[in-house]
């Protein structure tokens, strides 16, 4: 039975997709039944009133008595959905909802999208601050740089339960485990790695940190902007740029992509610029090409596989495609089931292990990150992200066999599982 009566214009009613997301994407079902005035009674008034006051006497119990357990905010201004630019939060909401579906399938995760009409910076975190009772974690979306760098400081120093702003980390674990599986695949030492990072906005300065994090050392990354190399001695940067100068390219070159790329083993494009096949010449042998920008590459993998032994992208339509469904669905997973209060760069690079891992004894250069479709990946990856979080001291919760993480599902819909 459908509660809509609406017509849809009839020139979107025959396409496909427009098909599939009529009413939209999910929806939300109770656990429990209510057939029977005893079943009111415990679900609503009077039974209800009972767990309102434990929760009020203990609010630790909050969590085993609540949806917030397994449940996370998909929260986005609409300032910067998929590469279609600032398009404002109504049409963001089918990406926010494809977010939350994919939630479900890969982490079994419950998620709802929330749309703000404010792009505020001192607005959404007032707005997010606000509602985090709600949530177990707070997942960030589509929010542009630099505010989003602010936004999600602010609110994971402000706030007791995760917050994770996709955009920049759930590239930045994904490409992480590609370039382990790249680099073990060629021969290479992972920390010995001369790396360019093509892009400063969110996903470039995530991916500089997290790279750093696991191991690279930061005088063999060099980042560029849009005017160029980014180092200490530019009078453009932003406070942002000025730390990124602090922690790369200690050599201090200069210039553009093309001296950028000289004896370079790694390029990772996320910048959404075309890069001209002459600068790729100078990268030494054997490279490592992941133009991630979507839908067009920064380098067509054609003319990447001219330069480089193994080539990456963020479309499922060529091989090895970094998609951050690999990461997120169980991140969060991991950090729900051990009630972390936040997620630390330990816990990032944990996930990136865990997804390397999967594929780590069949790879090949066509096939260096295991499918999105993988039924292994977030299961590892929350196993993984809960240890991380007991070793990092944030965890609330010890997860153990007893207590494992909740395995993935293919019903859509936003409904707790049943603990």
């Amino acid at each position: 039975m459908s509660f809509f009566s609406f017509e849809l214009d009839p020139s979107l009613a025959a396409d496909p997709v427009f098909d599939l997301h009529k009413h939209g994407k999910m929806s939300i079902s109770p656990t429990v039944s209510l057939a029977s005035r005893d079943d009111l009674s415990l679900a609503y008034t009077p039974g209800v009133a009972r767990v309102c006051e434990a929760i009020a006497e203990d609010p630790a119990l909050y969590p085993d008595y609540t949806w917030t357990a397994n449940t996370v905010a998909v929260v986005t201004d609409g300032s910067a959905v998929l590469g279609l630019g600032n398009i404002g939060p109504k049409a963001a909401m089918p990406v926010m909802e494809g977010k939350a579906i994919l939630f479900k399938q890969f982490g079994g995760v419950d998620s709802i999208p929330i749309c703000l009409d404010t792009q505020d910076v001192e607005g959404i975190i007032a707005v997010v601050k606000a509602l985090a009772p709600s949530f177990g974690g707070i997942n960030l979306e589509d929010i542009s740089a630099p505010r989003c760098f602010e936004i999600e400081r602010r609110l994971d120093a402000e706030l007791d339960i995760p917050v994770f702003h996709d955009d920049q980390h759930g590239t930045a674990v994904v490409t992480l485990a590609a370039l382990r599986n790249a680099a073990k695949l060629l021969g290479r030492q992972f920390g010995d790695l001369r790396v360019v990072i093509s892009g400063a906005g969110a996903a470039g300065v995530a991916i500089t940190q997290t790279l750093i994090a696991a191991g690279i050392d930061g005088a063999n990354v060099i980042v560029c902007d849009s005017r160029g190399i980014i180092h200490a001695d530019r009078g453009d940067l932003t406070s942002v740029k000025a730390d990124l100068a602090a922690t790369t390219n200690f050599s201090g070159r200069s210039g553009g992509m093309t001296e950028a790329l000289i004896g370079a083993d790694v390029l990772i494009g996320v910048s959404g610029g075309a890069i001209e096949e002459s600068a790729l010449a100078g990268m030494a042998p054997g490279a490592i090409i992941f133009a991630l920008a979507n839908p067009t590459p920064e380098v067509h993998p054609t003319i990447a596989h001219k330069y480089a032994a193994i080539v990456a992208t963020g479309r499922s339509d060529f091989p090895n495609q970094i998609n951050n469904v690999l990461a997120f669905p169980g991140i969060f997973r991991g950090a729900l089931d051990s009630r972390a209060t936040t997620i630390t760069p330990a816990m990032k690079v944990a996930a990136a292990e865990a997804i390397a891992e999967i594929v780590a004894d069949d790879l090949r250069a066509d096939a260096i990150v295991p499918s999105p479709l993988d039924p292994r990946v977030a299961p590892a990856v929350a196993a993984a992200v809960s240890a991380a979080a007991s070793r990092d001291g944030v965890a609330r919760r010890e997860v153990t066999p007893a207590t494992p993480a909740a395995p993935a599902t293919a019903d859509a819909t936003t409904s707790q599982p049943n603990h």
